[in-house]
């Protein structure tokens, strides 16, 4: 038995290490990294490469010829190869071996009889070892990929949601086929929205990859999107210890020679203060207070927020304590002290929205009654008043990026 093998003697330390950390193993594990790469390590040691070196080969070369399984019936282990062969975010042999034993510690299993490694006296602790992982409880991002081509280091992912709108307000740069983030725009939808960063990356657009992306294809899809509901992708520059995200050393280093003047956005652009929002599932919320409603009849245009704001100001009605939620596809509003939703308004529903250039705190928007039959339909104005000049804007402009009648101001 083959104990002098220093790989195998690091692959039980690997283990161990793993072990120790407690709980399911996560792509944020600090030993993860580093126990994928002696397991690589591992199954590239003696691989024969073709005498010609026409093509260099990988693990993943012999692992996508393994057999599908007994009586043609495919296999857990070959679903595994199955799935990282078709993946489109990974492109080297490299990449795809390494989603798919991404795959293979997720689905806590490993085939030991179609194992390929060649030395029997070594082949039992390696399998041994991988027992004991089987055994350990993993809980990885196996859509987080697209990085796998350069590192065993994943970045962080996260999914960015916005309202339809005619301009998201960023600029794009390609860079060897990432899309890259160049500049957030002021007073943008993204600007408001406070998710996107300077030095991120577009990974996708509606579940589209723009992994090897040519140049203008964001572009393309976005303009294709224009007035729906979108939802991103990010790959952040920024890794989990706060630092740059390594791998993306070198494209930064290219951006920054295409962009001379191009920096890394540390965060949002700082807010106005003011009350500070309640968060509602990770969403902010706006602490409003509700001043009124009043019937406008069957016309719903900008032209009625004119006298219909100082027909609602004008009853003195006792004003309402709310938080007032702008979501993708939707406005929401709440009872502030209890959090009972006192109604609901699908974009489609809102006919305008602004305020008045002598109120520029107070803004109101104008809803169909009767949507569904929209010949008979007549209009409400609901108004509200915000703490702030700054932030009324902000949640006019975020609304009318909801629908496409608007005007902002009458």
């Amino acid at each position: 038995m083959a104990g002098k093998e220093p790989l195998l003697s690091a692959l039980k330390g690997g283990v161990l290490r793993l072990r120790e950390d407690g709980g399911p193993c996560t792509d944020t594990s600090p030993h993860l990294a580093s126990f994928c790469q002696l397991l690589e390590t591992i199954l590239r040691k003696g691989l024969r490469q073709p005498a010609w070196g026409f093509r260099r080969r990988d693990y993943w070369h012999w692992l996508e010829q393994l057999p599908t399984g007994d009586g043609g019936r495919p296999s857990p282990l070959s679903i595994s190869i199955q799935r990282a062969g078709r993946c489109r975010e990974v492109r080297t042999a490299q990449g795809r071996g390494r989603l798919c034993l991404r795959l293979a510690l997720q689905g806590k299993f490993y085939d030991p009889v179609s194992s390929v490694l060649g030395n029997e006296d070594l082949l039992e602790p390696f399998l041994s070892l991988l027992l004991v992982v089987t055994e350990m409880d993993f809980s990885l991002d196996l859509e987080n990929c697209s990085f796998l081509d350069e590192s065993w280091l994943l970045p962080v992912r996260i999914t960015y949601e916005t309202v339809p709108c005619r301009a998201l307000g960023i600029v794009l740069r390609y860079v060897d086929g990432r899309v890259f983030v160049t500049e957030v725009l002021p007073e943008s939808q993204a600007e408001v929205d406070e998710v996107v960063l300077a030095g991120d990356i577009l990974d996708e657009i509606n579940g589209c990859s723009l992994r090897n992306a040519y140049s203008g294809q964001a572009g393309d899809m976005l303009q294709k999107l224009k007035g729906q509901p979108l939802s991103f992708r990010l790959l952040r520059w920024r890794w989990h210890d706060g630092e740059v995200y390594e791998p993306l050393l070198p494209y930064l280093k290219v951006l920054k020679e295409k962009e001379p003047h191009f920096q890394l956005q540390q965060g949002p652009r700082h807010r106005a203060e003011g009350e500070p929002r309640r968060l509602q599932g990770g969403r902010l919320l706006y602490n409003l207070q509700y001043l009124g409603q009043t019937s406008i009849g069957k016309y719903g245009g900008k032209e009625v927020l004119d006298w219909a704001i100082p027909a609602v100001l004008e009853k003195h009605s006792a004003a309402r304590e709310v938080l007032f939620d702008v979501k993708e596809a939707e406005v929401l509003v709440q009872e502030k002290a209890s959090s009972k939703l006192l109604c609901r308004y699908p974009y489609p529903t809102i006919s305008c929205v602004g305020c008045r250039v002598d109120r520029r705190n107070v803004f109101a928007f104008c809803v169909a009654t009767s949507p569904e039959n929209p010949g008979g339909s007549t209009f409400d104005c609901l108004v509200f008043a915000s703490s702030s000049e700054q932030e009324c804007e902000e949640i006019i402009r975020r609304i009318a990026a909801g629908f496409q009648h608007t005007e902002w101001f009458v």
